[in-house]
């Protein structure tokens, strides 16, 4: 994020809420800001959500993507 005051970042919130395919967003501490889960068709459909609708958001200053090759274990929940 390029501000951390708090209006740019409820904008910013308020804005990923919006995106459908956001299946999870996380504000973090430390780098990066946030982390966010998204679920596509495919490259060209990330592609588009990238360019028009993730880099617009309000206080983005930086975008990194990192895509799943493989999924080893799927969320297994909180172990008793």
């Amino acid at each position: 994020m390029r501000s951390g005051e708090k209006a740019t970042l409820t904008a910013f919130e308020e804005g990923v809420v919006e995106l459908q395919d956001v299946v999870s967003a996380q504000r973090l501490f430390g780098e990066p800001d946030y982390l966010l889960r998204i679920l596509v068709a495919d490259l060209a459909a990330f592609q588009k959500l990238y360019d028009e609708h993730l880099a617009g958001l309000p206080g983005v200053g930086n975008l990194r993507s990192t895509l799943v090759m493989r999924t080893v274990v799927e969320d297994r929940g909180v172990p008793l």
